[in-house]
């Protein structure tokens, strides 16, 4: 989330907001954005390695926001299985030290 951050913030702050301000309608509301920061995101060597290794937990948890988008904190489980794997990714070899 940091090198996300640190590469895309722009992108991240602009569909935070939209989410924050459309919470029952975001999935619909806020699409253009989010295509935005995959666009943005989807450049990155660090992210690219974590979403292969990390495809599962990722799919489990877009497919939670999908299902419950009037109640986002019901996928704080499928966030927090992300987040744990993305953690043991080795990006040693990624380009991590290019950011």
């Amino acid at each position: 989330m940091e090198i996300t951050a640190r590469s895309c913030g722009k992108e991240m702050e602009e569909y935070g907001a939209c989410v924050a301000s459309n919470p029952s309608s975001w999935q619909q509301q806020c699409q253009h954005l989010k295509a935005k920061v995959a666009e943005c995101t989807s450049s990155l060597p660090v992210i690219q390695k974590i979403r292969s290794v990390c495809s599962v937990e990722f799919v489990e948890f877009e497919r939670c926001l999908r299902e419950h988008q009037a109640s986002t904190d019901s996928c704080s489980a499928h966030v927090s299985r992300f987040l744990a794997c993305a953690e043991t990714v080795d990006l040693s070899a990624s380009g991590k030290g290019a950011l």
